[in-house]
């Protein structure tokens, strides 16, 4: 069973730097594409970041030109690099990948649990 596990959140003062990571246990057949959400409280979850499996990038406007996207297919995990955050980067960032299982099943969408961001000083 694939499991998605974050780390790296926490509190950093407005200006700061922050890196997430995401890392799957479990076995894939292939990984499609990766990226971060966000939802702070009483919004609705939003894309940040994603990467497909050729390294194509998109992001949110934003947060263009201070965040970046990186993936390391060996290990399955996916990061966020969080430079110049903002006090309104603060939410629960949540990672998400497409891909098949080792079963070569359908292409599914699976979540992690999500990781706490707290910009403030």
């Amino acid at each position: 069973q694939v499991q998605l596990v974050e780390s790296g959140g926490g509190l950093v003062q407005p200006g700061g730097s922050l890196r997430l990571s995401c890392a799957a246990s479990g076995s894939f057949f292939r990984i499609d594409a990766m990226g971060w959400y966000r939802q702070a409280p009483g919004k609705q979850r939003e894309l940040v970041a994603a990467i497909t499996s050729g390294g194509i990038t998109n992001y949110a406007d934003s947060v263009k030109g201070r965040f970046t996207i990186s993936r390391d297919n060996a290990k399955n995990t996916v990061y966020l690099q969080m430079n110049s955050l903002k006090p309104e980067d603060a939410a629960a960032y949540y990672c998400n990948f497409v891909g098949q299982g080792a079963d070569r099943g359908p292409l599914r969408t699976y979540w992690g649990q999500g990781t706490q961001v707290t910009v403030s000083s």
